[in-house]
């Protein structure tokens, strides 16, 4: 299937200094790379390293060093969380104006003893003696929706299959779904390509979009590395760090999982060279991705028309960039 080329492409790969790169971030890195490079767009680097307690010392350099190992070349400087604290104060202080955010007493276990889905307890006022800890967004009663490039149409109420998230942490962490959304704003992303273990969070970030009254970026979600036994490849579950001095193995591992985005079998794939390889499967990028395994995500979830908006003025959280 021909692909249509996608124009003033950015886009990025975002990794957690919480432990080395291991071959199922291979495979995130390498999709969106590949991605970028076929539509002759920007790819950029973004540390996201605002989970300090995770943060594990020489990660980052560890994580950069492998990147470059495999031919992964990145088109600006790297950027870091940690050092974008005011825009994320901004984008909560612009939201608060807006009426959208609510302190809440609520605790994680008290949430899963009530199904695990945020049930709503502060969001008209605290409960009597309770103070507020953490800081959430309250959302619409609402279907969002999208197209993801690979799994094709999605939608999620939010309302009732999430309920209003958390923007800051009791601890005072900013969280994900907030400082993803402000840096892909800040950046001009207009690509996001990920794991599929990143689908769930695809609608809370949408709806930010539209809080902050922008255009949101188009999605693509990879397949997933397994274990042996059955669980995502992952820093949590241990998985062994890429060995460096075997690139094109590597590669060839990932491409392998990345087969249902090529337009020919990787039998065609070229061994001699890092160089080689990469210029192949930039080539032969060509998506869709539909059917391709391993990939876990629960259907019945979901149901899926990507928001074609005219883009709007800059937030105005970016004042503070």
């Amino acid at each position: 299937m021909s692909q249509q080329m996608l124009p003033n492409y950015v886009g990025r790969f975002a990794p957690s200094p919480s432990g080395p790169l291991h071959q199922g971030s291979l495979v995130a890195a390498l999709g969106s790379w590949l991605d970028a490079r076929h539509h002759q767009g920007t790819w950029l680097i973004r540390i996201e390293d605002l989970d300090t307690p995770r943060n594990q010392p020489g990660a980052e350099s560890h994580i950069l060093r492998s990147l470059e190992a495999h031919g992964l070349n990145w088109d600006d400087t790297v950027v870091r969380q940690s050092e974008r604290l005011p825009l994320y104060e901004a984008a909560i202080h612009q939201l608060s104006h807006e009426a959208l955010v609510f302190p809440c007493a609520c605790s994680r276990r008290e949430i899963e003893d009530q199904g695990g889905i945020y049930p709503g307890t502060c969001r008209s006022g605290l409960p009597f003696g309770k103070v507020g800890r953490a800081l959430r967004v309250r959302c619409a009663e609402t279907t969002l929706q999208f197209i993801d490039r690979g799994l094709g149409p999605q939608s999620e109420k939010l309302a009732e299959q999430t309920g209003d998230f958390i923007l800051k942490r009791a601890d005072g962490v900013y969280s994900y779904q907030l400082a993803v959304v402000v840096d892909d704003i800040q950046q001009g992303v207009t690509q996001i390509v990920r794991g599929a273990d990143l689908l769930r969070s695809t609608a809370r970030q949408l709806f930010l979009y539209s809080a902050f009254d922008q255009t949101p970026p188009q999605y693509l979600h990879l397949p997933l590395v397994m274990s042996s036994n059955g669980q995502k490849l992952s820093k949590q579950n241990r998985a062994p760090a890429l060995d460096d001095q075997s690139p094109i193995q590597n590669l060839y591992s990932a491409l392998c999982t990345l087969h249902g985005a090529l337009k020919v079998s990787m039998k065609e794939a070229p061994k001699e060279s890092i160089a080689d390889l990469l210029r192949w499967a930039i080539q032969n990028w060509a998506i869709p991705l539909q059917g391709a395994s391993p990939i876990i995500w629960d259907a019945s979830q979901m149901e899926f028309s990507h928001d074609h908006r005219v883009p709007h003025s800059a937030p105005s959280f970016l004042n503070s960039a």
